[in-house]
């Protein structure tokens, strides 16, 4: 595997194909003068406890009568190869070894320089497999379907009879973003605290943690309709500990575990369970040209315009009534006279009733006051619509919405995710050029523009009665003194802060709990979010998205049966492996003609066909079993 990269990504990408893939890897980064600070990936207790795992396997296998080592790999990989450039160029490449590459990431910062060289490395291997990082979609389809077309055709010009259909078939391009792979967690733990998410390609799937029930509490019976996706550590009943991370000697999460665990757990540990959520829970704002343009009708004018267009409204009625009084003629006739008096069209009331008179004048002055209310009215209407091209200001009144902090790349993704749930947010952002502000503008999100760390910034984005704040900015400091900022105002105020480091942010968090032990924080990593997916991009385009559980991840991944001797033949309750994968769902989109849906109520007496397609749930090192059994399989 070869791993070409200027940030974070690329080392964590790194170090998960090295670590639970156990991939030889080559890491191509700019200088160490040029990039950044390398973070702090693979731990060494992560890495011994997956080792230790393995050499069980291999005892348990030998003691069976097996004779054979596990077939999910060998002796782990002794390292990594690292290469200094300043941009991946068709030589550095060659010496990073692409021709012989069964994978190749691109995850630099930039799109052009990943385009570049991705059509460089499709040139000298079209067996290659590509992964992508690029921000722009749109682009990022057009490109996905050129390269794999151009490896296609180089497939059909080769007769070479050992690039036979299941290797060719390897040959594919996938286009990821850090940015879109991690907002739905991001967006989940702002909005719902523990709750997670994946959505990718119409399909939303939501785990929901059910914490262990307190001292003298009832525990809740386990609805086995649900599958449970992991038990919470042991010590997960303490808040303290809601971020996963262990204390010596507490008993760790465990991921897919079976009946018998789940049953064992009831009432002492809190679990993990999988939902489908449709869109419905969250309606989509509606897409097109125009949208956003046109303010709504309530908007153009200001309450004290309105209340004061009314009470004049009011007094004109009421002169037209007393006039009607007064004189005896037709209500209508009477409404109409005002009128005239009204814009001082009328003649003088002279040689009428003293009554009739003092009515004229008064409907005179109430004509003087209606023309400044007038004039107000078109400035603000024309302002409202000279305004509706830019940013909105945070409404009166307004409360229970989030505080999202920054709209770069990341900040951009989780409020197009925010507003598909039809959630209310205000922005905050220093730079008015950034990319997001567009789309803010767009979507008629409410901005504020300036610096978070200046006083009274976060009072304009009412976060004294916002449900939440994400802090997303690229700054771990910003991020940081936003957090213990709104700390001071709020203490209950949820946080969600996006830090570079992971030790930085257990620390971060513990200490942020211990100060403020009812409110609700969390830290997240991009980084740690998204290398799980590439890193299964690089597998091949099974990987569907990941959600973290506490400090480990659980993958989803599409696969075809007949590709994996493990699936094939099986029934559903066969086939579950604890802690390692278990199937979810069906996809039966490829027997009805034209539709699409999944088939989640799967017995598991169901036997699993060769032609099926299903979605399960994996943990890393099963995943790789999966995935590693298929490329011997296919090899052999």
């Amino acid at each position: 595997m070869v791993v070409c990269g200027d940030d974070a990504l690329a080392h964590r990408l790194a170090a998960e194909l090295r670590g639970v893939y156990e991939e030889q890897v080559t890491l191509v980064v700019p200088p160490a003068d040029r990039s950044a600070r390398p973070p702090v990936v693979g731990r060494a207790r992560a890495v011994s406890a997956a080792l230790l795992d393995r050499v069980v396997s291999a005892a348990v296998s030998r003691a069976a009568g097996n004779g054979t080592a596990p077939a999910t790999a060998g002796e782990p990989a002794s390292g990594q190869r690292t290469l200094e450039a300043v941009e991946p160029t068709e030589a550095v490449l060659a010496e990073a070894g692409v021709q012989r590459a069964a994978a190749l990431a691109l995850v630099y910062d930039d799109d052009e320089t990943n385009i570049r060289a991705a059509l460089t490395a499709r040139r000298l291997n079209p067996r290659l497999r590509l992964v992508l990082r690029l921000y722009n979609r749109r682009l990022g389809q057009h490109i996905e379907e050129l390269l794999d077309q151009a490896a296609t055709l180089a497939y059909g010009g080769d007769h070479d009879a050992s690039w036979d259909a299941s290797v060719s078939g390897d040959a594919s391009t996938t286009v990821l973003s850090d940015a879109d792979t991690a907002a739905p967690a991001l967006t989940a733990a702002a909005v719902a605290g523990t709750t997670k998410v994946v959505q990718t390609d119409g399909l939303l799937l939501r785990a929901v943690e059910r914490r262990a029930p307190a001292p003298g509490e009832p525990a809740a019976v386990p609805d086995e309709r649900l599958p449970t996706l992991a038990l919470l550590s042991a010590n997960g009943a303490d808040p303290a500990f809601a971020d996963g991370s262990e204390s010596s000697g507490e008993q760790g999460p465990m991921l897919l575990p079976d009946a018998d665990a789940v049953r064992a757990a009831a009432g002492r540990r809190g679990s993990v369970v999988l939902e489908q959520v449709s869109y419905s829970a969250g309606p989509a704002l509606p897409a097109g040209r125009g949208v956003g343009v046109v303010a709504p009708f309530a908007s153009l004018f200001s309450r004290r315009l309105r209340w004061s267009l009314a009470g004049l409204v009011g007094c004109v009625f009421a002169l037209a009534v007393t006039l009607w009084v007064v004189t005896g003629i037709h209500p209508l006739g009477a409404l109409y006279l005002t009128l005239l008096d009204l814009f001082a069209i009328n003649d003088p009331a002279i040689g009428a009733s003293t009554a009739r008179q003092v009515l004229q004048l008064l409907s005179g002055l109430v004509g003087l006051l209606l023309l400044p209310v007038l004039l107000a009215a078109v400035l603000e209407a024309l302002g409202t619509f000279r305004g509706a091209g830019s940013v909105r200001r945070p409404p009166r009144g307004l409360g229970g919405h989030v505080v999202l902090l920054g709209l770069g790349k990341i900040g951009t993704r989780v409020l197009t995710r925010l507003r598909e749930l039809n959630i209310p947010v205000v922005c905050v952002e220093a730079a008015p050029e950034a990319r997001g502000v567009a789309v803010a503008r767009r979507l008629r999100v409410p901005v504020v523009l300036g610096d978070v760390t200046q006083e009274g910034v976060l009072e304009a984005a009412k976060i004294h009665r916002a449900h939440a704040l994400l802090a997303v900015t690229s700054s771990d400091t910003t991020n940081l003194e936003a957090a213990l900022y709104a700390r001071s105002l709020r203490g209950d105020l949820r946080v969600v802060l996006r830090l570079y480091d992971d030790d930085f942010a257990t620390a971060v968090y513990r200490t942020l709990r211990a100060a403020h032990p009812q409110a609700l924080t969390r830290s997240r990593s991009v980084s740690h979010l998204s290398a799980p997916s590439f890193a299964g991009a690089m597998m091949g385009r099974q990987i569907l998205g990941a959600i973290p559980v506490e400090r480990r991840v659980l993958l989803f991944a599409a696969l075809e049966v007949g590709e994996h001797v493990q699936l094939t033949g099986r029934t559903v309750g066969e086939a579950f492996r604890p802690g390692n994968w278990r199937v979810l769902a069906l996809d039966a989109g490829a027997e009805r003609e034209g539709g699409s849906g999944l088939v989640w109520d799967l017995p598991d007496t169901y036997v699993l066909r060769d032609t099926d397609r299903v979605v399960l749930a994996a943990t890393r090192r099963g995943l790789a079993e999966l995935l590693g059994r298929r490329r011997r399989v296919a090899g052999a």
